[in-house]
């Protein structure tokens, strides 16, 4: 299926008018035989892409103290301090701001309980809540990895739609990327990729082109 995906991906990108920004290249599948009413059906995963997302991702990290500091020479897009965290408990309008505006958050363990207080109402619905971390861990692989990183959900439909690069990514990579995304099929529904109906790829604003 390599070849049939890197095929793919050319044709993508050659259907897809230029823009004024590079595009995401993002697969789609749609998979069948699968009751989605059943919790087990569904799942939300993250995969680290071995050819990176080709475009940078923001993470805010919510820590105080040594791993505040870490985590800013680390390269954090923000980070939160406690202070900062109760006040943005009382403005509703700026978590949510900060919620829709980073793609990965990371918080202090011992400040967990916190942030389920202030920023979970705006975090949880938006499946963002932090990842808990140790004060004495090193932030900077972590941050790396989430750079990195996509979501594979299924939710209330049996559709998997997701990120694997940018356009102007190599086709053989943005295909490697595709694949770590199948294998997360393989090790979470029962016949793995053979219950998929059908898979596109496609740029941001272009059209699909049909893989299977």
């Amino acid at each position: 299926m390599q070849q049939e995906i890197v095929e793919a991906v050319k044709k993508a990108k050659e259907l897809s008018r230029p823009r004024n920004f590079t595009q995401s290249m993002d697969v789609i599948l749609n998979i069948k035989d699968l009751d989605i009413n059943k919790p087990e059906n569904r799942f939300d995963e993250e995969v680290s892409l071995p050819n990176g997302r080709g475009k940078d991702v923001k993470i805010a990290v919510i820590a105080d103290g040594e791993l505040a500091l870490q985590a800013k020479n680390a390269g954090a897009d923000l980070v939160i301090t406690k202070d900062e965290l109760e006040e943005l408990g009382k403005n509703r309008k700026k978590a949510k701001k900060l919620a829709n505006s980073y793609e990965f958050f990371v918080a202090q363990a011992d400040m967990m309980p916190l942030v389920g207080r202030f920023l979970g109402p705006v975090l949880g619905p938006r499946k963002k809540m932090p990842k808990p971390v140790p004060a004495t861990v090193n932030p900077e692989p972590i941050l790396k990895r989430l750079r990195d990183t996509v979501k594979v959900r299924i939710k209330d439909q049996p559709v998997i739609h997701t990120v694997v690069g940018t356009e102007d990514m190599d086709d053989e990579k943005l295909a490697e990327n595709i694949e770590a995304v199948l294998q997360t099929i393989d090790r979470k529904l029962e016949k793995g990729r053979n219950q998929l109906k059908s898979m596109y790829v496609k740029t941001t604003m272009g059209p699909v082109v049909r893989v299977i």
